[in-house]
């Protein structure tokens, strides 16, 4: 890989990793679903014109839009409202890894290889440690609320793959705009005209700039320099990079928010991300098998 590729890559996944601090940010300003809602408005309105239209079935379109967008995004921003630090978020999201190889494994029959189920055996065990430690001082249903967001990113990554989307970013694209009206709805349903109107007369700068982040530079220009660098590489030298967006996240979430980093959360990070190195394992051409493609879906 070039080095300014390199660079492309550490900045993306960084941005990425710091996007669950700005997300805390943003969660203060806005009720979760409505904030996962705008968030997408904000990301397809202005790109629509330049993508054209969709490259695949429509029902694929909204199956994602609700796997990915309502349901992933919707638990994620719900866990982290209810108390889920961003720096921890960032991590235990990568469980979809396991999620989706067992999901894989369910419904398209790819076998994982024995690395991979070393890897997700390691990278549960840092889970379980995450759990223990993450309970004895917040609420366990925010973990729980995270952990199916990675479900939910498991099942799209899945239901992508079924896709095969020719241009990555105009799928993004359009998968957020069909995931907007669900999560609006959603937001109406449970928050209440009154939350949210109390938000969006209220809106403040901070809460200005961080929907623009999350929908913009993670989003918009995180997937498109994502999708560049795998149509310039192959995924099994890009995808490893995304090991960074944990690494990012708790450090960004210790840096600006001042969450504590304890010695047993420490180790089980550690045991995460080198579960999750394990998956990425490419195996020979020779013998075709699944490539986690860890980012599949926007972050």
């Amino acid at each position: 890989m070039k080095p300014r590729h390199a660079a492309l890559a550490v900045l993306t996944t960084t941005i990425w990793g710091v996007n669950f601090v700005v997300i805390k940010v943003g969660l203060h300003e806005f009720p979760p679903l409505l904030f996962s809602a705008l968030r997408f408005l904000a990301a397809a309105v202005p790109a629509l014109w330049f993508v054209g239209r969709p490259r695949v079935a429509w029902r694929w379109v909204f199956a994602v839009a609700l796997a990915l967008g309502v349901a992933k995004f919707g638990l994620l921003f719900l866990g982290m409202e209810r108390g889920m630090p961003a720096g921890l978020s960032s991590l235990v999201l990568q469980s979809q890894v396991i999620f989706t190889v067992l999901f894989a494994t369910a419904v398209l029959r790819e076998r994982p290889r024995p690395v991979q189920l070393v890897g997700m055996a390691v990278a549960g065990t840092g889970i379980v440690l995450i759990a223990l430690d993450h309970g004895v001082g917040s609420p366990l249903s925010a973990l729980l609320l995270v952990v199916l967001a990675a479900v939910a990113w498991g099942v799209s990554n899945v239901v992508t793959r079924y896709a095969k989307p020719p241009d990555a970013l105009n799928f993004i694209v359009w998968v957020s705009a069909a995931a907007t009206l669900p999560l609006l709805a959603l937001s109406v349903i449970f928050e209440g005209p009154p939350a949210i109107f109390a938000a969006l007369g209220g809106l403040s700068w901070s809460g200005v700039g961080a929907l623009l982040f999350v929908a913009w530079i993670s989003t918009l220009f995180g997937f498109g320099a994502w999708g560049f660098l795998l149509r310039e590489h192959d995924a099994s030298t890009v995808v490893p990079f995304a090991l960074l967006v944990p690494v990012a996240g708790m450090f960004s979430g210790w840096l600006f928010l001042d969450e504590p980093v304890p010695l047993t959360r420490l180790a089980a990070a550690v045991l995460v991300v080198v579960g999750m190195a394990a998956t990425t394992v490419h195996r020979p051409a020779a013998t075709p098998g699944i490539v986690i493609d860890a980012p599949t879906g926007v972050r």
